[in-house]
């Protein structure tokens, strides 16, 4: 059952205008990461993910990534679209934050802009921005999309979503 999208207001996009099957998207947009004082990620060549009912997920190419935090994961997933997934720790010299970030080193043919990016679930770090405004987790633990306020929904994730 899909729901109602949410009005438009000016200057958003609905993401219920995005596609299904997903799809990688380069933008100039400035993306950054912060944790305990410290800048995980930072750039202005992120490609971002669209995919219908879902806010964008945000892939940062590696060397805007402070790399000496990151620890390889033995978690891995599968997208029906991207391909294989490994995910990874951030290791902040005493605190670890398992599972926090995902990349695909061999993604499909339609992803590979996405090649060895990083992208990162927002809740568990303190500051998570695009453009300078703090985003909001998408909703449900699962999904790794960041809300803005340039995004009109609803989105998946929330209770009663599964079946979007």
């Amino acid at each position: 059952m899909r729901p109602e999208p949410d009005p438009v207001a000016p200057g958003q996009e609905s993401v219920w205008d995005y596609p299904r099957p997903a799809i990688a998207e380069p933008t100039r947009r400035h993306v950054r990461i912060e944790h305990r004082g410290i800048v995980i990620a930072e750039t202005r060549r992120p490609v971002r993910t669209l995919e219908t009912s879902h806010p964008p997920s945000w892939y940062i190419p590696p060397d805007d990534v402070t790399q000496r935090v990151l620890r390889r994961s033995d978690r891995r997933s599968f997208c029906e679209w991207k391909g294989e997934a490994i995910y990874w720790h951030v290791d902040l010299g005493g605190t670890v934050l398992r599972d926090v970030a995902w990349s695909y080193p061999n993604p499909t043919p339609a992803f590979a802009a996405l090649r060895d990016h990083l992208a990162f679930y927002a809740a568990p770090f303190d500051r998570c921005t695009v453009d300078g405004e703090v985003v909001r987790p998408q909703p449900g633990g699962f999904y790794g999309g960041w809300i803005t306020a340039d995004l009109a929904g609803p989105f998946k994730g929330v209770p009663g979503s599964v079946g979007w």
